[in-house]
């Protein structure tokens, strides 16, 4: 890598460390412990990204790879998954019924909003809705996930969607593991332009101003806020009408995980 691309990487990556070791220091996460997170992530990828066409994999190139030696790589290697991984589970799995409860017509009421359901007395319940969308995953654990992070509540025997997408309003670990999926896909997306073409980049702009009076915030915020909503409604009816769980009419070969993401910063 030459030398300005070096500095370059350098300092993005301590940008994008400033304020994962601020989350990692308030959740008593030590710099050994992220030492060993790293190496993991390092050895992953370079295990299964860098292989030489038509070769198999070695410890030995990916100990050259990552710098680490043949004993550690082994190691690393040899460490199990995080439980993020069933939180990423849960996550994707509570994002599918969702987005089953808000586009499928057989769980929508005349306005076309979510119907309140009951959890298994009639056709169509929460547990027929999570048997169609989660996959296998126990109609009563999704409900008690969504009233753990406050997405559903009960009313009057019935089940109520409280947000429009997986929007988690109880437990930190459940938002941290959000970050991590949200931010990964991100940073996936940057280094598809910086590696691609521009025929092949994915869409990323950002609209951003640095004299804003800061009693105004408040109302440019709300403003955002409302027209981000707008927009990801009907980002939401074009892409799940590509959705072959809720659209089952859609032809073809290949599975693909397409979306769009918009978030605030000040």
């Amino acid at each position: 890598m030459a030398q300005d691309i070096k500095k370059t990487v350098s300092s993005a990556v301590i940008k994008l460390l400033t304020p994962l070791v601020r989350l990692f220091i308030r959740n008593g996460v030590s710099y050994g412990t992220f030492c060993e997170l790293a190496k993991k992530a390092y050895v992953d990828v370079a295990s299964g990204e860098f292989a030489i066409p038509g070769k198999k994999q070695t410890v030995s190139r990916v100990a050259v790879l990552t710098g680490l030696s043949r004993k550690e790589v082994k190691r690393v290697s040899g460490l199990s998954e995080s439980d993020d991984i069933d939180l990423t589970d849960r996550y994707n799995r509570a994002v599918r019924v969702i987005n089953g409860w808000r586009n499928d017509f057989t769980y929508q009421n005349r306005k076309g909003n979510p119907k309140e359901l009951y959890f298994e007395n009639g056709k169509f319940s929460f547990s027929s809705l999570v048997k169609a969308y989660s996959g296998d995953m126990p109609p009563r654990a999704m409900l008690d996930e969504m009233l753990r992070t406050g997405v559903a509540k009960m009313n009057n025997g019935k089940i109520r969607l409280m947000t429009k997408g997986y929007i988690v309003q109880k437990g930190e670990a459940e938002k941290i593991s959000i970050m991590g999926t949200d931010v990964s896909e991100l940073i996936s997306t940057i280094n598809n332009n910086i590696v691609n073409d521009p025929a092949k980049a994915f869409f990323q702009r950002k609209v951003s101003y640095d004299n804003i009076p800061e009693d105004v915030l408040p109302a440019v915020k709300k403003n955002i806020e409302k027209m981000s909503e707008d927009f990801i409604e009907s980002v939401n009816a074009v892409i799940s009408n590509y959705d072959r769980d809720i659209n089952p009419r859609i032809k073809g070969e290949g599975r693909k995980r397409a979306g769009l993401g918009i978030f605030y910063f000040e």
